[in-house]
């Protein structure tokens, strides 16, 4: 009992020694460059394993953005393994069962499929076949929308609970380096307005989708060909409760889905260029009013004309920024720093908390004992790139892939999109493989080409056969051009993934 007593004492004595470097010092095992969904994870995710930690965030407000909203069911997985799945309580957040997508005012619905594993490694698939051999019924994955300001709060509050975590309202603004062998020791930042750093073995910049650093450690840009703008409906009635609308037509895609028990999320589509969306043309709420609005279920029109008229209009780009492997000593770039992909699938916060995931599993003490190894942790960070690939690359392409073909902007692209959706009419494992790739939940490459190949053929045997007998060698040869147009549209997108 004394030695039991001597041991506890000591480690107390440990931690508060730790603690007191990270808060007087500023010295700690990670330093991490914003505490958003991926920086919020990883903290507590190597807090939890005894690391010590320190969390900087530019402003510790609620944040107020128009993304990040709909975590899918892969990504509700990743959570819970995390111990974070408190944090979509209390938040108002929304029961998602999966997708109605609205073809010119047809509707098919696309739910979660009931036979796949949440979760899509070996221990949840041997989880599921230990629950099927005692009878149990599994219970349809399911996702969850909420306002992503109030999930982010959540967050913070786990990680600023965590004993190994200490969180500081910082702006960061320049890495420290060693002058001699390059590596990034930590951060000079701004704390009050006065100037102050942070050292640590390993420092992450997770700092988002306008990252400061980016630059610094990679030549090419993120590509935005299209921004969204946001409106938020109050009491609208959706035509499908608990699922996420994607509605289709002439026009660049509208998501609806809701966020709160009175607001629901309106996200509007519109490509660079648009001419209808041109200052001379009256700008993006006149094409929301006249173009848009028409193009909507009559249901939800009233509140779509009622938020144009309420509410200030803001916009978020919907950026492609393919990953990279982390090779500076004493650095990883993660989240939208790292990896982007456009929004129209909900997909970024499920790579984040699975980035989180396996990045925790790969650093682990027990592989790492100490994070100031170098050389084991970027052998261990190019691990980290292509083991997240059964998933991400997956999310990336799917995501990329499908809003071409639902932004469709000529003949070719409109017969795989008329193709898309007659593909999802068929039912079966043609709704269940495409969805179960979009939740996060199948994690197999092959099977989003398996299903992207098949909605092209599909695709092509409409094109070829709708115009009657006379027109049919005429549509043949236009056939050429539409799988010619489908592998445009993902092969590009493929070999972005097997980059270093």
């Amino acid at each position: 009992m004394v030695g039991h007593n001597t041991h506890t004492l000591a480690v107390g004595k440990l931690q508060h020694k730790i603690e007191e470097a990270r808060r007087l010092h500023h010295e700690a095992d990670v330093v991490i460059i914003g505490a958003g969904i991926l920086g919020c994870a990883v903290a507590v995710a190597l807090g939890n394993q005894g690391r010590s930690v320190i969390l900087l965030e530019k402003s510790l407000k609620e944040p107020d953005r128009i993304v990040g909203e709909l975590l899918q069911p892969g990504g509700v997985a990743a959570l819970e393994k995390l111990g974070l799945r408190e944090c979509l309580e209390e938040i108002d957040a929304v029961k998602v069962y999966g997708y109605d997508v609205i073809y010119y005012g047809e509707e098919v619905r696309i739910p979660y499929p009931a036979n796949a594993v949440e979760g899509g490694d070996e221990e949840s698939v041997e989880k599921s076949r230990t629950d099927e051999m005692r009878g149990m019924k599994r219970k349809r994955p399911e996702g969850r929308s909420f306002h992503h300001g109030r999930f982010i709060r959540r967050l913070r509050e786990k990680a600023m609970q965590n004993p190994n975590v200490t969180v500081v309202e910082a702006t960061a603004t320049e890495l420290v380096r060693c002058s001699y062998t390059g590596k990034i020791l930590g951060v000079e930042a701004t704390v009050q307005g006065q100037p102050d750093s942070f050292f640590g073995d390993l420092t992450i910049i997770a700092d988002g989708y306008a990252s400061k650093f980016r630059k610094e450690f990679r030549a090419d840009l993120p590509v935005a060909k299209s921004k969204f703008w946001a409106l938020e409906l109050i009491d609208v009635p959706l035509p499908m409760p608990n699922h996420g609308h994607v509605i289709l037509g002439d026009g660049a895609p509208v998501l609806l889905y809701q966020i709160g028990t009175h607001e629901t999320r309106a996200l509007i589509d519109i490509p660079t260029n648009t001419p209808t969306a041109l200052p001379a043309a009256g700008g993006a709420k006149s094409h929301l009013r006249h173009v848009v609005l028409p193009s909507l279920p009559a249901a939800v029109r009233p509140a779509f004309e009622a938020a144009l008229d309420r509410d200030r209009l803001r916009s978020m780009p919907n950026s492609f920024l393919p990953p990279t492997t982390n090779r500076t000593p004493g650095l990883i770039i993660l989240g939208d720093a790292l990896n982007m992909r456009h929004p129209l699938t909900g997909g970024g916060m499920t790579v984040a908390f699975n980035d989180a995931v396996l990045l925790s599993a790969l650093l682990s003490p027990s592989t790492i004992p100490s994070l100031s190894d170098t050389p084991l942790v970027l052998a261990q960070m190019r691990k980290f790139h292509w083991q997240r690939k059964n998933l991400t690359s997956v999310i990336n392409i799917l995501a990329q892939a499908l809003y071409s073909l639902f932004a469709a902007n000529d003949s070719q692209l409109k017969a795989l999109q008329m193709g898309c959706f007659r593909y999802f009419k068929l039912g079966g494992n043609c709704v269940d493989g495409p969805v179960g790739l979009l939740a996060g939940i199948i994690r197999k490459p092959f099977v989003l080409f398996y299903h992207f190949f098949a909605v092209a053929l599909y695709a092509i045997w409409i094109h070829a056969t709708s115009g009657g007998v006379s027109r049919f060698p005429v549509r043949v040869v236009g056939s050429v051009g539409v799988f010619w147009k489908a592998c445009l549209v993902l092969f590009p997108y493929i070999y972005s993934e097997l980059q270093t």
